[in-house]
C-alpha cells in the first residue's frame, strides 16, 4: 500500500475479481484490481491495462491531479458503441502502481460485479462497517413542534464516518403526514432506498424519510424499517434532545 504526502491518496491491491459491462459487453475483467482512495469517503477501481478489453482512443484532452499526475482522457470502444471519456491513464503518476493503469469512469459503466454479485454507487470499502442491532431506547422524531414517529422498538445502524442512523417500524410513524416520493438511491452496503416527503402545517421537506423494502442480504435487519435524516429533524432519545449532526447530508 502507498499513499501521497499530498491529497492523502491511498493505493492498495484488492483480491476481488472485478468486472465491469457497456451494453453487456465486458469492458474490463481483472483478478487483481487497485483500490485507489482519491477522497475521503470511498475507494474506486483502478485496472491493470492488460485488464481492460474495451478498445481505448485517445481524445487528446488530459486532466491534471496535484497528488496523481496527468492523466489523459481516453474514449471506452466496444463493439457496440463508443462511451466518450470514460477512461483515464496517469502515465506519468508518483505513484507507480497507477502509471500501467486505467481508471473507468463508474457512473459511465452498465453495470459493476465484485465477483458474482452486482454492486451499486461505488466499490465497497473493506475498511467501511455496517453494524445494526435492536434496540428498545424511546426514539421520538420530531420536526417544527410536530411528532413525526415514536418507537421503542427500533434498529439502530452503525456506519463508519455517519451518525447512527434508527430504522423505525412503518407502524410508528405519522404516516398521514407523509407521501411517498420518486427519488431512488442506491448504497454498496445496503441497497436501493425509496423515499418519503414530509409535509408538516403546510411546509413540504421532501425526501426527508427512506427505507430499504429489498436490502443486500448484509442488512436485512432494516429491511421495510424507515429512517429520518438525524441532521434534518430533532432525534430525542430517552427524552433527551439530540445534536444535529454534520455529515455529507446536512
Amino acid at each position: 500500500m502507498t499513499e501521497a504526502a499530498r491529497g492523502r491518496v491511498r493505493v492498495e491491491p484488492s483480491p476481488k475479481r472485478v468486472r465491469t459491462y457497456v451494453d453487456g459487453e465486458v469492458v474490463a475483467d481483472s483478478r487483481r484490481p487497485l483500490l485507489v482512495w482519491e477522497g475521503p469517503h470511498y475507494p474506486i477501481y483502478y485496472f491493470p491495462l492488460a485488464d481492460v478489453r474495451a478498445t481505448l482512443t485517445a481524445t487528446g484532452d488530459s486532466e491534471r491531479s496535484p497528488s496523481r499526475g496527468t492523466g489523459d482522457v481516453y474514449d471506452v470502444v466496444t463493439s457496440h458503441r463508443t462511451v466518450p471519456a470514460a477512461a483515464k491513464r496517469y502515465a506519468d503518476s508518483p505513484f507507480e502502481e497507477l502509471r500501467e493503469a486505467v481508471r473507468l469512469d463508474w457512473a459511465a459503466m452498465d453495470e459493476w460485479l465484485e465477483e458474482d454479485e452486482p454492486v451499486y454507487t461505488h466499490p465497497r470499502d473493506p475498511y467501511h462497517r455496517v453494524d445494526i442491532v435492536n434496540s428498545r431506547r424511546h426514539v421520538r422524531i420530531e420536526l417544527d413542534g410536530v411528532t413525526l414517529a415514536e418507537s421503542r422498538s427500533s434498529m439502530a445502524l452503525f456506519e463508519t464516518g455517519l451518525p447512527t442512523r434508527w430504522y423505525l417500524p412503518l407502524s410508528d410513524l405519522r404516516l398521514d403526514l407523509m407521501s411517498r416520493s420518486d427519488k431512488v438511491t442506491h448504497c454498496p452496503y445496503k441497497g436501493a432506498a425509496t423515499y418519503l416527503s414530509v409535509d408538516v402545517e403546510g411546509k413540504a421537506y421532501p425526501d426527508l424519510v427512506w427505507m430499504y423494502r429489498s436490502p443486500l442480504a448484509e442488512s436485512q435487519k432494516i429491511a421495510g424499517l424507515a429512517c429520518f435524516y438525524n441532521e434534518r429533524v430533532d432525534v430525542y432519545l430517552d427524552g433527551e434532545l439530540q445534536d444535529r449532526p454534520v455529515s455529507p447530508f446536512s
